[in-house]
């Protein structure tokens, strides 16, 4: 998992400082070259009466789907600057969405999922497997951690002018510092829960892999939520989000 984590964080953190628009294009590539098609970029998700209301970037004018394991779908099209809203019926429970580009017959799934908690009061993330959670909910110093039994990677946004994430984990201190967008990622050593693990100060413990092979399987426990989860490939993944009063 390592070394896909690590190529998948470089990835991440491309996309993250993206503008919120996609590239302009030269007249017609987008018609002569289906490679320019690409997954739509989700970066906001926010209540809208029964409803909520999946907000972010894709390619101008293409329609986005967002799956669920169930069978059901949710789309909506992209206007001409590349922005779109997809309307979502607010779930009884918990809901795990794969997004989907289509521009005329040609698809680009994404490797994402979005994730919502309990009808979307508890938290909202973008899962990659092999890769970092983002949060699009409040969330601590810490994000999220994400494992698979043999490594274990860190992540979480920092205010604007952090110089320094302090990561404290098995008796060793690790700094990291956060990109352009405010985005971390540290890759810790594969540890069995309870674990306490501290950043910046702040104290947060590490529930342990989760058991089961369900396409999504999810816990409420004491300072957070664990969530065992199946990604792209048949990857097995545990995403643990810690709650945002944790600490």
């Amino acid at each position: 998992m390592k070394r896909a984590i690590l190529s998948l964080v470089a990835a991440a953190a491309l996309a993250a400082a993206c503008t919120p628009n996609p590239p302009e294009r030269p007249a017609g590539e987008a018609e002569a070259s289906r490679e320019w098609t690409r997954p739509p970029v989700i970066d906001s998700v926010a209540p809208s009466g029964a409803d909520l209301t999946v907000s972010g970037v894709a390619d101008p004018e293409a329609r986005v789907v967002l799956r669920g394991d169930a069978g059901a779908a949710f789309a909506a099209t992209a206007d001409s600057r590349g922005r779109f809203e997809v309307r979502v019926p607010r779930p009884a429970g918990h809901l795990l969405l794969r997004p989907e580009t289509q521009v005329g017959q040609d698809a680009a799934p994404s490797p994402d999922r979005l994730l919502i908690l309990d009808a979307g009061r508890g938290p909202v993330a973008i899962l990659r497997a092999g890769g970092a959670t983002r949060r699009l909910d409040p969330a601590p110093a810490l994000g999220a951690i994400d494992g698979d039994g043999r490594m274990r990677l860190a992540s979480g946004s920092a205010a604007a002018g952090t110089e320094r994430i302090e990561v404290q984990s098995g008796g060793e201190t690790i700094q990291v510092a956060p990109d352009e967008t405010g985005r971390w990622s540290v890759i810790l050593p594969a540890r069995g829960g309870p674990d306490p693990i501290r950043v910046n100060g702040r104290d947060f413990v590490w529930a342990g892999e989760a058991a089961g092979a369900e396409p999504l399987a999810v816990e409420r426990l004491d300072g957070g939520w664990r969530i065992g989860w199946t990604g792209p490939g048949a990857a097995r993944q545990t995403t643990w989000l810690p709650d945002a009063a944790a600490g």
